[in-house]
C-alpha cells in the first residue's frame, strides 16, 4: 500500500505529524493505532507493557503445543509469567514440579488434574472451561486432556521462569542410574529397559476413565484445601459497564501467592481510573480488542491496544484504566503475585477526600465532586 491510500493509517493528527510511505506494516499500525497515533496525553517513553502470544515461539509436539511469554519476551515483566499450552484429548503434560508456584485459567475444553503434596496427601479434580488451579511450588503434579482436548494459561510467580525448566519424571529417570532406580523401587533393571531415554514433556494418551476410577486413596488422606476452584460458578460483582469476579485467598484458599480478576467490560465501558497498591499487574486478554493508558508519573504516559490472545503489564503502584473500544465484550485476566486483591479507585479517593481540596487542585466547581460515587465501580459506563 502507499502512503497515499485513504485507508492506510497514517501517523498524522490534525496538521501534526506527516504520511508514512513505507516500508511498513499496515496490518500491525491497523491493530496499534494508539502508537501509530498517540492520544496527545501521552508524554514520555514508556517499556514496552505489551505483547501477543501470537509473536511467541510455538513448541509442537506429538499431542499438543505451548508458547510462553516470560522476561524474555517482555523484559518489564519481572514478577509474573504466563504459558499459554493445549493438549489434544488424552494428551498429557508429564508429570513434573517447579521451583515456582503454577496457577492456571482453563480458557477451553477440560482437563484432569493431580498433585501429590510433601506429606503424601493428593488431589485429584476434573476441570473446565473457566475453571482454575493452583500448585504450589514444588509440588508435584500432571495434567491430561479429557475428551474435548484442553486450553489453559499456566501463570507462575517469577517472570524470568521457563517451561524449558520444569523437573520431569521422565527426566530425571533418564538421568538416573538404573541399579540406583532399581535399588530405590525394588525393580529388577531389566525391568527397566523400556524407561524414556529423555523428556517426554507431552505426549499423546488415551482419554482418562470416570473420575472415581482414577481416584487413589492415600494413607496420609487429601490435600486440607482444594486445588482447583470454579470461577464462573462465583457469583460477580455487577456494574453498569460490566462485572468482575476476584479469586484471592479468600476465595480459592490454597491459591497463595497469586490471586487474579476476571474483568468483563461492556461495549462503551472502562475498567476504571486505578492502580494497585501492592504489586505489578499481569494481564491475559480472553476476547475483544481496547486499550490501556497507563501513567507512570513525572509526566510520563503512554497507550497500548490490546486483543485477545495479548499480555499486558503494569508496573507497581502505575494509574491505569483499560477501555473496551468493540461492540462485543472486553474480557480479560488481572494476576498478581499476592494472596489478595487490592485496588485504589481514583475516583472512590477523591470522593471520600474533603470535596473542596480535589475541586481546589483540579480547578472544577465541588458539586462535581461531591457527586462522585464514595463505592469502589471497578468497571463504569
Amino acid at each position: 500500500m502507499t502512503g497515499g491510500d485513504s485507508a492506510t493509517p497514517q501517523p498524522k493528527r490534525g496538521q501534526a505529524g506527516w504520511q508514512d510511505p513505507g516500508p511498513r506494516d499496515v496490518l500491525r499500525d491497523r491493530q496499534n493505532p494508539d502508537l501509530l497515533t498517540p492520544p496527545t496525553t501521552d508524554a514520555g517513553t514508556l517499556p514496552n507493557l505489551r505483547f501477543s502470544f501470537s509473536d511467541a515461539h510455538t513448541r509442537v509436539q506429538r499431542g499438543g503445543w505451548t508458547r510462553e511469554v516470560t522476561v524474555r519476551e517482555l523484559p518489564i515483566a519481572t514478577e509474573l509469567c504466563g504459558v499459554d499450552m493445549a493438549l489434544e484429548p488424552g494428551a498429557y503434560r508429564e508429570m513434573h514440579w517447579h521451583k515456582q508456584s503454577e496457577w492456571a485459567y482453563v480458557s477451553h475444553g477440560g482437563a484432569r488434574i493431580s498433585a501429590v503434596d510433601q506429606e503424601g496427601r493428593n488431589f485429584l479434580g476434573d476441570v473446565r472451561a473457566g475453571d482454575l488451579w493452583f500448585f504450589p511450588q514444588g509440588v508435584p503434579h500432571h495434567i491430561q486432556a479429557l475428551d474435548e482436548g484442553v486450553e489453559f494459561l499456566l501463570v507462575f510467580d517469577d517472570g524470568a521462569f521457563t517451561e524449558n525448566s520444569t523437573f520431569l519424571i521422565s527426566d530425571y529417570f533418564a538421568h538416573t542410574p538404573r541399579d540406583v532406580l532399581a535399588k530405590n523401587f525394588g525393580w529388577r533393571p531389566e525391568q527397566l529397559d523400556s524407561i524414556p531415554e529423555r523428556e517426554k514433556y507431552i505426549f499423546a494418551g488415551e482419554v482418562p476413565p470416570p473420575l472415581d476410577r482414577d481416584r487413589v486413596v492415600s494413607p496420609t488422606g487429601d490435600v486440607p484445601r482444594t486445588l482447583s476452584h470454579r470461577l464462573l460458578a462465583q457469583e460477580p460483582q455487577r456494574f453498569p459497564g460490566g462485572q468482575v469476579r476476584i479469586a484471592d485467598v479468600t476465595r480459592f484458599a490454597a491459591s497463595t501467592t497469586i490471586c487474579a480478576a476476571l474483568v468483563e467490560v461492556d461495549p462503551g465501558g472502562m475498567r476504571e481510573l486505578h492502580w494497585h497498591p501492592t504489586d505489578d499487574e499481569w494481564q491475559y486478554y480472553l476476547s475483544g480488542h481496547g486499550r490501556m493508558g497507563v501513567f507512570a508519573s513525572q509526566g510520563v504516559a503512554g497507550t497500548f491496544d490490546m486483543r485477545a490472545g495479548d499480555v499486558g503489564y503494569v508496573p507497581f503502584a502505575y494509574g491505569h484504566y483499560i477501555e473496551n473500544l468493540g461492540t462485543e465484550p472486553l474480557v480479560f485476566l488481572e494476576m498478581f503475585r499476592k494472596p489478595r486483591f487490592e485496588s485504589v479507585s481514583l475516583t472512590q479517593w477523591m470522593a471520600n477526600t474533603p470535596p473542596q481540596v480535589s475541586a481546589d487542585i483540579l480547578n472544577l466547581p465541588r458539586e462535581l465532586i461531591e457527586a462522585l460515587p464514595r463505592d469502589q465501580r471497578p468497571v463504569i459506563r
